[in-house]
């Protein structure tokens, strides 16, 4: 989100907290923190076992899945987990409710809208004082900024001379309602997100409303596009045209819906690109194992939080001497970390035992036929050499 910065508009607050208060509000983190732990490890015991879910059910549908013929329905294959490949059209014409724009023979038409607008900013910067106390200074930025989402200023420290009206135009997605992957029938939902847009022009007659103009390639609510007020307003459009698709699902009738296999995921894949199935389960186990380390990643951060506001305590107790203060809080950011790496880990060992039994004892079994092996290979190392 680009905007013009002007580092006049600012605002400051300077907070003091006492040591007493700070001790107070340190225990009351403790239940925090202690409230965390639980829930870091859940998350992560849940996640192995998501993995695995999908994982599996991801293993069943390749084996499971029949290449389809694009050009016709095969009844033979109803019911069936099923792959088809083709061009994926519409016919007709797909038409924005509120502008003359529109889209001949497209999967998808969009309308994106961006608005002028006020945003803040806060930067704060914390000073541990002799006795325990704190002062915290925070600076407020007010800039403004093209948007998409409407940024509510009533929330900002300082609204006044910073209030941002509402949204006048909403954006809006058309879809095509016949979409055809060769002879097969694709549902609306199933469009929704599909493909690639290309942005195109609004035409001429866009300009014919009153406060409207067209500017780089945008229809434009507001007086200059070049000097933008807060609560102008931009208008762009894109299409997703007609082109190759693959699709992995359940073949029901003409159309198609989720597939329901016995490891408990539903599997209805469209790509925009002619691909094999292989490719596709293929591509679908590497988005889940980023997933699932994505996952891990949240769970042990929230474990090492918990870990540190339990410790929190002996920081602010330590902070009456602020360099002491900093001493302290670096080691139980470290013992924090320790902790966190000792029981993730853990954790994410006793959900392989109890997803994954086979698979955890064979990694068990390989580490400890591997210690065995460098134990016996540096025993026999230090063994003396006879004469």
């Amino acid at each position: 989100m680009s905007g013009q910065w002007d580092p006049g508009d600012t605002h400051q607050d300077t907070t003091t907290i006492s040591w007493w208060d700070r001790i107070k509000s340190a225990f009351a983190g403790i239940l925090v923190g202690l409230l965390l732990i639980p829930v870091s490890s859940v998350l992560l015991f849940w996640n192995e076992g998501r993995a695995v879910q999908t994982a599996r059910s991801l293993s069943e549908g390749a084996g499971l899945v029949a290449a389809a013929p694009g050009d016709r329905v095969d009844a033979a294959l109803e019911g069936r987990l099923v792959h088809v490949t083709g061009t994926l059209s519409a016919t007709g014409t797909l038409r924005d409710a509120e502008y003359p724009v529109s889209a001949e023979n497209a999967l998808r038409l969009i309308r994106q809208v961006e608005m002028y607008q006020w945003r803040e900013e806060t930067r704060s910067e914390t000073r541990s004082r002799l006795g325990g106390g704190q002062e915290t200074v925070t600076t407020y930025h007010y800039s403004r900024a093209w948007s998409s989402a409407a940024i509510d200023s009533s929330r900002f420290r300082q609204p006044d001379g910073h209030q941002n009206p509402p949204m006048r135009v909403a954006a809006r997605e058309v879809v095509a309602s016949n979409a055809r992957l060769g002879a097969h029938a694709i549902a609306e939902a199933q469009l929704r997100g599909f493909g690639t847009p290309r942005d195109i022009m609004p035409p001429p007659a866009t300009t014919a409303r009153p406060g409207q103009q067209v500017a780089d390639g945008r229809i434009y609510l507001g007086n200059d596009p070049t000097a933008p007020r807060v609560g102008d307003t931009r208008i762009s459009f894109a299409v997703v045209e007609a082109g190759p698709a693959s699709i992995i699902a359940r073949q029901v009738g003409q159309g198609f819906e989720a597939y329901q296999t016995r490891a408990g995921d539903r599997i209805l894949m469209l790509r925009g690109q002619r691909a094999t199935a292989a490719e596709m389960f293929n591509q679908a186990q590497q988005d889940n194992s980023i997933l699932t380390w994505v996952l891990r990643l949240v769970g042990a951060v929230l474990m090492f939080l918990g870990f540190a506001m339990i410790l929190r305590p002996l920081v602010v107790l330590a902070d009456v001497v602020p360099i002491f203060g900093s001493i302290v809080g670096a080691g139980t950011g470290i013992i924090a970390a320790l902790l966190t790496f000792v029981l993730a880990p853990v954790v994410i060992a006793v959900a392989w035992f109890w997803y994954r039994p086979v698979v955890a004892i064979a990694v068990l079994a390989v580490g400890a036929v591997g210690a065995f092996g460098f134990g016996w290979l540096a025993r026999r190392r230090r063994r003396p050499v006879a004469a």
